[in-house]
């Protein structure tokens, strides 16, 4: 049977390297994206401003709130910090990843109806949302990975 991965690489002859190294850059990946997600949690969690936000907190409440128009808006802005901050962190470690990264699917998406289809990312456009979102959907379908917490303590989920 023919290695079909072998075929589709760019420069076939780095193969092995490719194989080797592939573990430890979708491990970057996942910790990457945690720690992209886990700046977005810390001001929410410390009561700090993040970028043109002074209350990131209040920020989220409204956005749940008034402009997505869901109930329970203090509670699930307080899901969305702890979504940002410990699933953030346990993501970048590779614990639980299949569902946490799910929620965090969930969450991009749900920033993306509320900012609406603007584009250019100049006028607060949906662009970083949508490539997150696909992050989280790759790493949730993917899992955690070789190198991972889940693989340590024997977690298959």
């Amino acid at each position: 049977m023919a290695n079909h991965t072998q075929e589709r690489l760019l420069f076939p002859s780095l193969g092995r390297i490719y194989s080797h190294a592939e573990p430890w850059l979708y491990a970057l990946l996942r910790c990457g994206f945690g720690l992209v997600m886990l700046t977005h949690g810390l001001p929410k969690l410390l009561g700090t401003g993040h970028g043109s936000m002074a209350d990131p907190m209040a920020g989220s409440i409204n956005l749940i709130g008034n402009v997505m128009g869901l109930p329970f808006a203090e509670e699930l802005a307080m899901l969305v910090m702890l979504l940002e901050t410990l699933g953030a962190m346990m993501l970048a470690l590779g614990l639980l990843s299949r569902p946490i990264a799910l929620a965090m699917a969930v969450e991009m998406v749900g920033i993306c109806y509320a900012l609406g289809p603007t584009w250019p990312w100049i006028d607060r456009g949906i662009e970083y949302p949508v490539v997150l979102a696909g992050v989280a959907l790759y790493i949730a379908v993917r899992g955690s990975g070789r190198l991972s917490l889940d693989r340590v303590v024997g977690i298959t989920v």
